[in-house]
């Protein structure tokens, strides 16, 4: 992989992984469309850590709030906003780590086609525009009880398959259950964190058994592209969303689905 396909690359994940338009689906698909090679394991990787890296600086504030609370709720079993948004992010993480580990391998082997892609884009966008426009849009992140944080972690679940998006369906989820769209994405964000990271622990451990070369020069080039493209990615889409709402990604992503059916149908 040359230098200005890793800053595609790199650039495509930082913005998909926190648009609600699948990360998994376009890194599939641009390389097909542009008659690359697949990126291998490494690249992969990389770019996780970055947008990791992206989540945790912007939200460094809240988080360091929330892992003091939450100790301090071990201590002493009383909780605070903090400790509570701490404890649902966990219960909220349980449902897509139990699955990627039951299931990832045949997802990923059997479900990373062009095809599939097109129609999960297709649904999965139809539904979160049914959400953003029937949902209540009345509470803020703070009112996510355990029940509602189970809900939209098994909804983070289905993110495993490709062309879902991460952020697109538990945004769905906090619509479906009465968040406003900015608190929605906000609780998406904090998701991340452990989604981001179980997703780019399991990639390296497939890379730690892996054969592959490591380009450690590209590696790292992605690595900071997504970084900074997913930190932009995040601060603009959280100042924008109240005003323009979903349906431009609902209609970004049927575009796409129709330009995947005339090139692969």
């Amino acid at each position: 992989m040359d230098p200005v396909q890793a800053i595609i690359l790199a650039i495509v994940q930082g913005l998909s992984e926190f648009l609600p338009i699948s990360s998994s689906g376009h890194l599939i698909l641009v390389p097909h469309f542009l008659g690359w090679t697949d990126q291998g394991l490494a690249f992969d990787v990389a770019v996780h850590v970055g947008t990791l890296a992206a989540v945790l600086v912007y939200f460094r504030r809240p988080l360091v709030a929330m892992t003091q609370a939450w100790f301090s709720s071990l201590r002493s079993g009383r909780h605070d906003e903090n400790s509570r948004m701490a404890w649902c992010v966990i219960l909220g993480t349980i449902p897509v780590g139990a699955v990627g580990l039951a299931f990832g391998g045949l997802i990923e082997e059997h479900l990373r086609d062009p095809l599939f892609v097109a129609g999960t884009l297709s649904f999965f966008g139809i539904l979160m525009w049914l959400a953003d426009k029937l949902g209540q849009q009345a509470k803020d992140e703070y009112s996510i009880g355990w029940r509602q944080a189970v809900i939209i972690g098994c909804a983070q679940a289905l993110a495993l398959l490709p062309g879902t998006s991460r952020s697109g369906i538990t945004i769905t989820a906090g619509l479906a259950l009465g968040l406003t769209r900015s608190a929605a994405a906000r609780f998406s964000f904090l998701l991340a964190v452990p989604g981001i990271g179980m997703a780019g622990a399991y990639e390296g451990l497939k890379l730690a058994s892996s054969s592959e070369p490591v380009a450690w020069g590209v590696m790292a080039l992605g690595l900071v592209v997504s970084a900074v493209t997913g930190y932009a990615c995040i601060h603009a889409l959280l100042k924008v969303i109240e005003r323009i709402g979903l349906l431009p990604f609902t209609l970004y992503r049927l575009f796409i689905a129709g330009l995947i059916v005339l090139h692969f149908a």
